[in-house]
């Protein structure tokens, strides 16, 4: 196995599943690394038509809030986040999307918490995206510079306003994310 999907399997392995459906995500994406190294986005949208993508879900430790982005794309309130780059650490790629995205130089968790194999929606629908999922532990009050190119909007949101939402709005996994932390 290539290092870089080592260091790939590595991080999944050590994911706790928080319900079957995760535990379901885990088992598909390491028979996944163990079958091929062709793990990384190489050609946009969608080459290969499974890669994986680091999300960021900044956190306001004080208040439990997320921080979501509009995304042109998938038109769906999304976590932060981004495509791995060719043997590139997600870990990396996760710090990357934040400065890119955020404008901020931070460094998420070490480990993601949670992991998820989703098909796309949206301008670029189709392919599937596996994800893991990296907290970043910012105040709300944290001055952004957010890629206006990418996002119609950038919104922080309690988990009572989460729980009042329409959820087919935002990914599908993400109020299962908010159990497994509980939020």
């Amino acid at each position: 196995m290539r290092q870089s999907v080592m260091i790939v399997h590595d991080l999944v392995t050590t994911l706790d599943p928080g319900d079957n459906l995760e535990a379901e995500h885990r088992a598909h994406t390491l028979g996944w690394l163990r079958r091929t190294d062709d793990v990384f986005r190489r050609v946009k949208p969608a080459e290969p038509p499974q890669h994986l993508v680091s999300y960021v879900v900044p956190i306001d430790p004080a208040t439990g809030s997320l921080l979501l982005v509009d995304h042109v794309n998938a038109g769906l309130w999304l976590p932060p986040g981004g495509h791995v780059e060719v043997d590139e650490d997600p870990r990396d790629t996760a710090a990357r999307e934040v400065h890119e995205e955020l404008g901020l130089t931070a460094t998420p968790e070490d480990k993601p918490r949670f992991l998820t194999v989703t098909r796309t929606v949206g301008i670029d629908a189709g392919h599937t995206d596996v994800s893991l999922w990296f907290v970043l532990p910012l105040g709300s009050d944290q001055s952004l510079t957010p890629d206006r190119g990418e996002f119609r909007a950038v919104r922080w949101w309690s988990p009572s306003e989460l729980r009042e939402a329409d959820p087919g709005r935002f990914d599908p996994h993400l109020f299962r994310f908010l159990t497994k932390c509980g939020l």
